[in-house]
């Protein structure tokens, strides 16, 4: 590791030159010999992989064997329909995902064009593409590092590297430091430099020891290439329900024929019907359902600032039951704020502030004057904690003063990261200020009095005590410190050596990255609805834990861990203590993935919230990766599956309940297409077995199935938001579709349709025992007005249509009405009647058929109140 070797190491190790640098002829020797200083690029999958992965379903492939069937049967007009059902399905499912995978190219342009190096004994500005291992990189404020360095020099370098170590303030950076262990996280490696962070204060040169794709930025790029593609619960269940099906359908079609072996029916009738059968158990209008209500419950998310990039994250968001989130820019603001001062004697919060307590003034007036960052309402340059200074002095408008020009800077002494202070000397009327500010510790040693009531004092042991004392507990709560100091001069020819002498004590302020508003909130209703959230940050242990704690993640210091600790632990130790941690501090993008990873092999449903490029391996890893919208980086959300355009944690809740209601929605439709489908399968089977001539013709099966079910099922899909949603716990990943009194409830309506399509049929050729037609007609009506009024009592497994209200899913009174139209058109219009081979019922026919029809939802409601009342 390069932070553990000494300067001559390294310089020996990339034979360079720190005073020259490398010749021009080295340097294009180097880059010929590893490549150009940038990231790789993932080859783009195109428009017809793309296609094909819509496709590739194997409940896609039982619909194009339909297709065919249907085909070479005669009925070109529903082999059309079913592959009109595939396209419109593919190329919605295409629409949303085929601007997915960007990640690398995002990474890419984080790889700024210009940087400083030294080539043949000069400074010059060359493509950060052409900067090759062994240069020697120069550092200035506002540059952009262009590949990792082991610092040689530096004076007062800050980075901000809130971006890849996920810490809130730049890191402070010394070429002399030796770092000796592997487990030392990136935000620790003082004597690096990083490709893609920022220098935000002095300046510093280095030696390029990894460029391109050995970068920690690159390590990042290639945890992201990768083609692992991670399904979701639901199309984990659909792809299982795909085999299932395409496995009912070949063992019905071999009893068919064993059927027609014993009974010594005509093998092509037989044929017919076993077609049939196969049509009957195939639900053709599924695969479409589901994207249509996948991509209405996208247009919905949009309107509660979620953006979905991919379509089956709205159905996993149902089953979170942790969520994994980053703090800096997630859970807080990302913003240093100062939220504490000490000042006169008292310890308060920053709202306790009195401008017209002279000291307090002053404490904020000095405060402002030592700095170098600026600010407006338009911009804001320079250290964060300096620019937190700034807004507090606007927030009480003393910001101006400065900005008028009425406390010049006439001298200063740069801040020092051996001294910790900062000096300026500014202009009051006709008399200097010498004003100081930096570390407790550091500035309490040089000041012989203190600012107390107005006057001034001398600074007594016990003074300095409580000053300790305030300084102790802002700590403790996990704040920045900071403190002032000021004396007065008559002249402005002082000697530099003495203006950091016999200065009078002011008083302390104490920052923080604050949390987010309403983030406690979010998270408390998360933990009612069983949903665990676990802090991941490159923050310090002690600055993660105050923000867990005021935030009620965490209880107890005990369930914090650093990333490297967790990163040591054996597998089953790492899944056995995972459930008791809620922090994780100081950790790397490694870590963020293991933790996501070990979470997810104890059977949760992970949901990973952030910002950062050190968050986009974990986003990507984790069940649902959620990027924010307007901190984001672009990596990080090129790397996840939604985009909270808001970047409120408080989102993420109402897309949970979001999710949970569109997965109910989407189960309610799959069991009534599959219960109706079941229907139809034991009509066929029973009539067959019991030597009656075919139930239901194959054209009356696709039609049910194609127009009759998919509309209602649709409206299913959209069914209004059950308000309780969130008193439920997260639904078990691994519980299946039908599991519990649902695979009851699902079985039972199919043997209930069944029977009462069969009854219609018997019925019908006791009635009229000449016409198989008339008999099939009326099996065909009930069938098909039998599933539409059966919708009504899907909505909900417990309560009763008056409890949820009868119109309140307009959708679906529609579907039902256009259902029972649609049908009556097709048996009474001549064309289409002789096209489905049906006759004309006449009104005691549909009064019987009508009658039977009710029966499912009749018995529904019945079984529910029942059910209500037993438990």
């Amino acid at each position: 590791m390069w932070f553990e070797k000494s300067l001559d190491e390294i310089i020996k190790e990339f034979n360079t030159d720190i005073v020259n640098g490398l010749s021009s002829e080295e340097a294009l020797a180097r880059k010929n010999k590893y490549g150009p200083n940038k990231l790789a690029e993932k080859k783009k999958k195109s428009i017809l992989k793309l296609l094909f992965e819509q496709i590739n379903d194997v409940l896609i492939y039982i619909l194009l064997a339909a297709a065919v069937i249907s085909a070479l049967l005669g009925e070109v007009s529903d082999a059309v329909i079913i592959m009109v059902v595939i396209v419109l399905n593919a190329i919605i499912g295409l629409v949303q995902e085929s601007k997915a995978e960007k990640a690398l190219e995002s990474l890419k342009k984080l790889s700024f064009p210009k940087a400083l190096v030294k080539r043949d004994g000069r400074i010059v500005e060359i493509s950060s593409e052409d900067v090759v291992i062994g240069d020697i990189v120069v550092l200035e404020a506002g540059k952009y590092v262009p590949c990792d360095l082991r610092l040689i020099e530096t004076a007062n370098l800050k980075i901000e590297e809130s971006a890849l170590t996920g810490e809130s303030v730049p890191s402070e950076k010394y070429a002399e430091n030796v770092l000796k262990g592997e487990d030392i996280a990136l935000g620790d490696q003082q004597n690096m430099a990083f490709m893609s962070t920022m220098v935000t204060y002095g300046r510093g040169t280095g030696v390029a020891v990894a460029a391109s794709m050995d970068t920690e930025i690159g390590k990042i790029a290639k945890m992201l290439d990768n083609d692992e593609k991670n399904l979701t619960p639901l199309q984990v269940k659909l792809a299982q329900l795909g085999k299932i099906l395409g496995f009912g359908v070949l063992v019905i079609c071999v009893l068919m024929f064993i059927v027609a072996v014993i009974q010594k029916r005509d093998l092509f009738e037989m044929f017919l019907t076993a077609i049939s059968l196969a049509v009957a158990a195939v639900p053709e209008g599924l695969p479409a359902m589901v994207t249509i209500v996948l991509a209405v419950g996208v247009q919905r998310m949009i309107k509660k600032n979620a953006i979905i990039r991919k379509l089956p994250a709205i159905e996993t968001l149902g089953s979170v039951n942790i969520i994994c989130s980053d703090k800096t820019g997630t859970l807080t603001q990302n913003k240093m704020t100062v939220t504490k001062f000490y000042a006169d004697g008292t310890l308060d919060n920053i709202s306790g502030l009195n401008m017209k307590n002279k000291v307090h003034f002053a404490l904020v007036e000095y405060m402002i004057l030592c700095s170098d960052a600026t600010y407006s309402a338009d911009s804001k340059t320079g250290d964060p904690t300096e620019i937190a200074l700034l807004e507090l002095g606007a927030k009480f408008d003393l910001y101006k003063k400065d900005e008028d020009r009425l406390h010049v800077r006439v001298n200063e002494i740069p801040f020092d990261s051996d001294r910790k202070l900062m000096t300026t000397l500014n202009r009051f009327d006709n008399k200097y200020n010498v004003i100081t500010k930096g570390a407790v510790d550091n500035l309490i040693e040089i000041c012989s009095s203190i600012y107390l009531n107005g006057g001034i004092v001398p600074f007594s042991e016990e003074l300095k005590l409580k000053v300790m004392n305030a300084s102790d507990s802002m700590s403790k709560d996990a704040l920045r410190v900071l403190a002032a100091a000021f004396k007065k001069v008559d002249s402005i020819e002082i000697e530099i050596d003495s203006m950091e002498k016999n200065l009078t004590f002011v008083g302390l302020v104490g920052m923080i990255d604050p949390p987010r508003e309403n983030v406690r909130d979010s998270i408390e209703e998360c933990k009612k609805s069983g949903i665990r959230t676990v802090m991941i940050t490159g923050d310090h242990k002690n600055t993660a834990f105050a923000i867990a704690k005021e935030l009620g993640i965490a209880k107890d210091f005990s369930q914090v861990m650093l990333g490297y600790e967790f990163d040591k632990l054996p597998e089953k130790e790492a899944g056995n203590r995972i459930d008791n941690l809620r922090v994780f501090a100081r950790v790397s993008p490694e870590h963020k993935v293991k933790i996501v990873k070990t979470l997810k092999k104890k059977g949760n449903i992970v949901s990973m919230t952030g910002d950062g490029v050190n968050d986009a391996p974990s986003l990507k890893t984790a069940d649902i990766g959620v990027a924010m919208g307007i901190t984001g980086t672009d990596v990080a959300k090129d790397a996840s599956d939604m985009i909270l355009t808001d970047d409120n944690f408080s989102t993420i809740v109402e897309a949970v309940k979001e999710g949970r209601n569109i997965y109910n929605n989407i189960r309610k439709s799959i069991t009534f297409l599959l219960s109706c489908n079941i229907g139809e399968i034991i009509a066929l089977f029973i009539g067959i077995v019991l030597g009656w001539p075919s139930v239901l013709r194959p054209i009356h099966l696709l039609w049910v199935n194609l127009i009759t079910d998919s509309l209602p099922a649709l409206a299913l899909g959209v069914d209004p938001d059950d308000p309780d949603i969130m008193k439920e716990k997260p639904r078990d990943a691994r519980e299946g579709l039908f599991s519990g009194k649902n695979g009851v409830f699902l079985i039972g309506n199919g043997i209930l349709i069944g029977v009462l399509t069969l009854s219609a049929f018997y019925v019908g050729t006791r009635i009229y025992p000449n016409s198989v037609m008339h008999a099939q007609t009326m099996s065909f009506v009930v069938l098909s007005v039998s599933q539409l009024f059966y919708t009504l009592s899907m909505r909900h497994s417990e309560k009763s249509i008056f409890q949820i209200g009868i119109f309140t899913n307009r959708y679906l009174i529609g579907a039902i009405i256009l259902g029972i139209v649609l049908q009556n058109v097709v048996i009474t219009v001549p064309f289409l009647a002789s096209v489905f081979k049906v006759f004309r019922l006449t009104l005691n026919d549909w009064m019987f058929v009508i009658l039977l029809s009710i029966v499912p939802l009749v018995v529904n409601e019945i079984v529910k109140m029942l059910w209500k009342q037993n438990t």
